[in-house]
């Protein structure tokens, strides 16, 4: 036998050439559970200003896309090439805001590509210790706090008063200052914790507006790192 032949032997032995109905059910439901599972880790991890459903759906959908597609080109070498050179035309323009999306789409395709070739155990195995890794990292100080943004509108004259409150916070960053004739408008960056009842501790705002001289005191939902 040729060395060609050896090679074209092996690679064929990787393909089944057939697909089976109930293999792939079982590739599908396994990456619908993983995916159910990346979809909590991330929304229990979230720290974005508004949680979007519709990328919790597009991890679900990755993870069991990419399972049928693997089951797929892995019956037939026809198919894989084919499949190949469709992806290979297309591109994906949707950006992605945060850079921790990326490595969860990637957990999702991951997950895909093993219930796909039948690592079922693997597939499970691997997602359960990964989510749980990841969570207690996130548990040992890389969550990140709950950060607005602090707009103060008051007259001139509570200047000193404002700035005494100010002081008094634990973290707090100066992001915008305009003086105008009569007033003054501040805009801080502040940490805040939870509250007793769950949800923002939201009790700043009535601390300043009790200051004689301030007009008006907001906030506004904010995501960026002290610092920059």
């Amino acid at each position: 036998m040729s060395v060609v032949d050896t090679i074209k032997k092996s690679v064929l032995e990787n393909f089944s050439g057939s697909i089976s109905v109930g293999g792939m059910i079982i590739s599908l439901i396994v990456a619908f559970l993983i995916g159910i599972f990346i979809i909590y880790v991330y929304r229990k991890t979230y720290t974005g200003v508004v949680y979007s459903k519709s990328f919790g759906l597009c991890i679900l959908m990755l993870s069991m896309v990419t399972a049928m597609i693997i089951r797929t080109i892995s019956s037939n070498i026809s198919l894989s090439l084919g499949m190949v050179g469709a992806l290979s035309i297309v591109r994906f323009r949707t950006a992605v805001k945060e850079p921790v999306d990326t490595g969860f789409m990637f957990w999702g395709i991951s997950a895909g590509i093993m219930a796909g070739a039948g690592l079922y155990v693997i597939a499970l195995v691997a997602s359960l210790l990964l989510g749980v890794l990841y969570f207690v990292i996130y548990l040992m100080g890389f969550k990140v706090s709950n950060r607005y943004l602090l707009v103060l509108k008051y007259d001139v004259e509570a200047h000193n008063e404002v700035m005494k409150k100010i002081k008094q916070l634990k973290k707090f960053k100066v992001r915008s200052k305009s003086i105008f004739k009569d007033n003054v408008e501040l805009s801080l960056e502040v940490d805040l914790k939870e509250s007793q009842k769950g949800g923002v501790d939201t009790s700043i705002v009535d601390q300043f507006n009790g200051v004689d001289g301030v007009i008006n005191a907001s906030l506004i939902a904010y995501q960026n790192d002290f610092g920059d």
